[in-house]
């Protein structure tokens, strides 16, 4: 709970730097505060501690994820040095909306009644609305934020009526209250379980309500871009199945069919998709829809090998997103494009960043010795231990579909030339963030354990 009260704080603090000019001060103090937030929120682990009458639970799955949440937060501020000040003079707006939509999802990974639910998903969709179109002057991010403004608003009714109908058919928010209700059986409940389907798959960007994803990334500053794809995929996910696990297990065999759809859905749309794609950033909007689409598999194995398997998907997602979205931009600064194009020749004039991005990609695609192989691996493995073999038999060759359309940047840095390309600068702060990632990717890559054994 310190973490939350930090991180909220923090904001205010950071635009209070701005209002008074203090534009150098406003990255290290972001820094120090985020550092300071994940070190109180590891002090609560093995505390399982509940707040407001119980509308929150700081236990150490909510810690974990939290952890997880604002380590994300931190490599990204890593990258962002020079970044907002080249679309704008008011750069203090870029971290204070950051931190507060970290704050919503930090709320979205410890509720424990779904009014908190609600909350946290809106502190954190309202600050990425304006994120998303805070580049004024581009039409693209007008209609980025437009688009997510509209299609978030849809969706947040849809899960407002969920929440309303689960409320009058059990006369409770609270999961546990909920799980215990005798109104399980009941239409209304079961209505209701289904609209907060549709309101949650839209955040996490499954099928067939992921439509937005890759205009919004497209249109939205890069930075913020990546903060969608691992931030806020991550404190979906983790709030979905911390909803489904406590309030929601004991009628799974009338929701796991539809979830079951909606992987399918996913996996074929995400990655379908992405083989067409020539501009690097849409593939990764495209990649990050497939890969809502195995976490989905971990869904459908509720318990704590779910959160096991979630927990250990999400660090190795976003450590590779954090990579790839950030040389990504680098590059796109550098040669005016994020076509595939841009990175022809990457291997001669920039090795350390085609290695790079070579790693990241192969850690997506889940090839052995990364991270994102195991983080594969466990989701498989819950997904077996259910009886959905022939679900898993589909990611498969999903999996095998995303080794082609990753391997096209890869093929364009090592086997395409391009003479006239310049080296492209990279700042201390942002090699020793791509440094610290390539590290994690191998270490959780061959040593599986430091972070499978977590929960």
């Amino acid at each position: 709970m310190t973490s939350l009260i930090i991180v909220s704080l923090l904001a205010v603090a950071v635009l209070y730097l701005g209002l008074f000019k203090y534009k150098t001060a406003l990255l290290p103090v972001s820094v120090t505060g985020l550092l300071a937030a994940a070190a109180m929120a590891l002090l609560d682990w093995n505390q399982e501690k509940m707040y407001f009458s119980e509308m929150m639970l700081f236990d150490n799955y909510a810690v974990a994820f939290s952890v997880l949440l604002i380590l994300t937060t931190l490599l990204i501020f890593g990258l962002s040095r020079n970044y907002f000040e080249k679309i704008s003079g008011n750069v203090a707006e870029y971290y204070a909306m950051l931190l507060f939509a970290l704050a919503g999802g930090i709320v979205m990974v410890s509720f424990y009644n779904m009014a908190m639910l609600f909350i946290g998903i809106e502190i954190l969709s309202v600050s990425l609305y304006v994120l998303a179109g805070i580049r004024r002057n581009d039409p693209s991010s007008n209609e980025a934020s437009l688009k997510y403004f509209l299609m978030g608003s849809f969706a947040t009714g849809f899960l407002l009526f969920g929440i309303a109908l689960i409320y009058g058919a059990t006369g409770s928010f609270n999961l546990a209250a909920i799980a215990a209700s005798d109104a399980l059986e009941s239409g209304l409940f079961r209505c209701g379980v289904l609209l907060m389907l549709v309101g949650l798959s839209f955040k996490v960007s499954a099928a067939p309500f992921h439509f937005w994803t890759p205009d919004v990334y497209q249109g939205s500053p890069g930075l913020v871009a990546m903060f969608m794809a691992t931030v806020v995929k991550t404190a979906g996910f983790a709030a979905f199945l911390r909803l489904f696990s406590i309030a929601f297990p004991d009628i799974s065999g009338f929701w796991s069919v539809t979830v079951a759809v909606l992987c399918i859905l996913t996996l074929f749309s995400g990655n379908i998709s992405a083989v067409f794609q020539q501009n690097f950033k849409r593939l990764l909007a495209w990649s990050s829809v497939s890969h809502a689409g195995y976490l989905l598999l971990a869904i459908l194995a509720v318990g704590l090998s779910a959160s096991s398997a979630v927990l250990v998907y999400t660090i190795a997602y976003s450590l590779a997103s954090v990579a790839a979205f950030g040389i990504m931009i680098l590059v796109s600064r550098e040669r005016g494009s994020d076509h595939l194009d841009s990175f022809n020749g990457l291997s001669k004039s920039n090795p350390f960043l085609a290695f790079t991005l070579t790693l990241a990609v192969c850690s997506l695609a889940g090839i052995p010795l990364t991270a994102g192989f195991f983080g594969k691996f466990y989701v498989f493995k819950v997904a077996l231990e259910q009886g959905y073999t022939w679900l898993v038999i589909i990611a498969v060759i999903n999996a095998m579909i995303g080794i082609y359309y990753y391997f096209k940047v890869v093929i364009a840095m090592y086997m395409k030339e391009n003479a006239a390309a310049a080296a492209i600068s990279v700042q201390p702060g942002q090699r020793w963030v791509l440094s610290v990632v390539v590290i994690l990717l191998f270490l959780f890559g061959i040593f599986p354990g430091l972070i499978t054994d977590i929960l």
